[in-house]
């Protein structure tokens, strides 16, 4: 009689990416990552209101291509790739590395900052809902309750500044700008995964996406009268590079490389995360005064970030 064979358990390697454990260089992404784009928001500052909004995209993205292409040549990467990746790379370039900044730019003119970023973390829940539909990874029940977990803290340390806004029209119109950034963000890291899961090496990927985006937005300030001028201070040129080198290069490549080692709902998680230490750079920097609410949403955000980094432990 022959015995059966007990099951054998499913290697790493064949689980899905919204289940992996992390590893730790999924906690060195993610913290550069969250780092990255907090203090993305304090150097914008230094920009918005001087410069046509889509001529500062172009300059932003304008630096980081020429740097990016240059880290392809330097690494030897690949440079040549069919009609169809270039198509997936417009479409990259035009929602994830101009329309997105464009249309938070634009809510910005109705909104105050904090509840841009409010609006922003809704990329945590927007990701789970694209990569179930289009790319069929569903997350856990345990990294969904962990992500709405986050999005209701994030709304309550701003709950104070919601309540302050009349839901007018000016309000309507800038919270309709900012909805369309993030679902512009989102479909964005749809196409990025799913160039990824093809092999398309995320260097090059990047490179080419950066190039048409920056293209777009010229395009888009030369339709619109924009002037192409810079701002000679110090404090402009130095938001420039920062924004350039480190927000755009190496949170974006820390970012897409993390949405394809841990999938697109996790990953996602770092857009609730980044508005906290937004708020603390303003703590430092700006004199912000943390309320009871303010000190509640952060315990919920922390549990939250428990929730979704353990999520793919069984």
């Amino acid at each position: 009689m022959q015995q059966s064979r007990p099951p054998e358990a499913a290697p790493v390697a064949a689980r899905s990416a919204s289940e992996r454990p992390f590893e730790p260089l999924d906690y060195s992404l993610y913290a550069l990552t969250v780092i990255a784009w907090s203090l993305s928001w304090y150097a914008i500052e230094f920009q918005v209101g001087t410069v046509a909004n889509e001529v500062n995209i172009v300059w932003r993205f304008a630096i980081a291509t020429a740097l990016m292409f240059t880290w392809v040549l330097l690494k030897r990467g690949r440079l040549r790739f069919t009609l169809a990746d270039h198509m997936r790379f417009l479409a990259l370039g035009v929602l994830m590395f101009s329309s997105n900044f464009l249309l938070f730019y634009y809510g910005a003119g109705y909104l105050v900052s904090g509840l841009l970023s409010v609006v922003f973390s809704l990329a945590s829940v927007m990701n789970m809902m694209l990569g179930a539909v289009v790319m069929r990874e569903r997350p856990s029940p345990r990294v969904l309750l962990g992500g709405l977990t986050g999005f209701c803290g994030i709304a309550l340390m701003f709950l104070p500044e919601i309540f302050g806004h009349d839901l007018g029209g000016g309000t309507l119109v800038g919270l309709a700008f900012c909805v369309a950034g993030t679902l512009s963000f989102c479909i964005g890291n749809v196409i990025s995964a799913a160039g990824m899961r093809k092999g398309l090496p995320l260097v090059s990927m990047n490179a080419w996406g950066m190039l048409y985006g920056t293209l777009w937005s010229a395009v888009l300030a030369f339709l619109m009268g924009r002037t192409f001028t810079m701002v000679p201070t110090v404090a402009y040129f130095g938001s420039l590079l920062f924004l350039a080198v480190v927000s755009t290069i190496m949170g974006f490549a820390a970012y897409l490389t993390l949405l394809g080692r841990i999938g697109a709902a996790r990953a996602g998680y770092a857009t609730v995360m980044f508005p906290i230490f937004a708020l603390l750079v303003s703590t430092v920097l700006e004199g912000y005064r943390w309320t009871a609410f303010a000190i509640v949403g952060l315990v919920l955000v922390a549990v939250g970030n428990v929730l979704v980094v353990r999520g793919g432990r069984r």
